[in-house]
């Protein structure tokens, strides 16, 4: 792949939601990529972020061994990725890499800051503008469905929802930090709403995703 899809990759990994999608967008924006390596990066690189994943997941659900569901939570992404750009991607990212319009002009220093600063309030306020807003709906089900309110938070707001099981039900959890959530659909959906990428597109290859964690737990249960 090229430079700038690299860059998104690594973003996406190791910064969390909804960052991949953000940069991704950005660069799409900034011609940076083509539609093309835009729509393959969506498709696997917007995850959890390894610090929330350490200093919140792993603790809370009491887990001992973390490299099953590092694995798990990473390794099964990046592979997915590598799949498609050897497959469904191979020629259409091989041509894409041609199609770039020159880059644009460069900005200086304090115009490159504050843009940067600009483009941060906004993201930080909209992620907790999200988290805020689902986490208030995770009250609904408790008087909707009352019996199965703490298995729908987590649906809603992961985060929330992780606090509301309290560690119980390892592999739904980890199932649902592989989906993300609504609200994290609902800041991908935000990052990206004013490009041409497709948030169809983005929910297929997460319950794609998803299927296939669910397939690899269950295989780690019964080793």
């Amino acid at each position: 792949c090229s430079q700038n899809v690299s860059y998104a990759i690594i973003t996406g990994f190791l910064c969390g939601f909804p960052m991949g999608a953000k940069v991704t967008a950005d660069l799409l924006r900034n011609n940076k990529i083509t539609l093309t390596e835009a729509k393959f990066l969506l498709s696997f690189c917007n995850n959890i972020g390894p610090v929330y994943f350490f200093s919140f997941v792993i603790p809370l659900l009491q887990i001992t061994k973390p490299l099953p569901y590092l694995f798990g939570m990473y390794g099964i992404p990046l592979l997915y990725g590598i799949i498609l750009r050897h497959t469904y991607y191979r020629q259409a990212l091989n041509v894409s890499n041609t199609d770039l319009s020159p880059h644009n002009s460069p900005v200086n220093l304090l115009t490159a800051m504050d843009q940067s600063i600009h483009a941060s309030i906004q993201s930080i306020l909209t992620l907790c503008g999200y988290m805020i807003l689902f986490n208030l709906l995770n009250i609904l089900p408790h008087f909707i469905l009352p019996g199965c309110h703490k298995f729908l938070a987590p649906i809603l707001e992961i985060t929330g929802g992780l606090s509301i099981l309290q560690g119980s039900y390892r592999f739904y959890c980890m199932v649902l930090l592989t989906f993300g959530g609504l609200s994290c659909m609902a800041q991908t959906h935000s990052m990206v709403c004013d490009t041409e990428l497709s948030m169809k597109h983005y929910v297929l290859h997460k319950c794609i995703l998803t299927i296939i964690t669910i397939i690899y737990y269950m295989v780690i249960s019964f080793i």
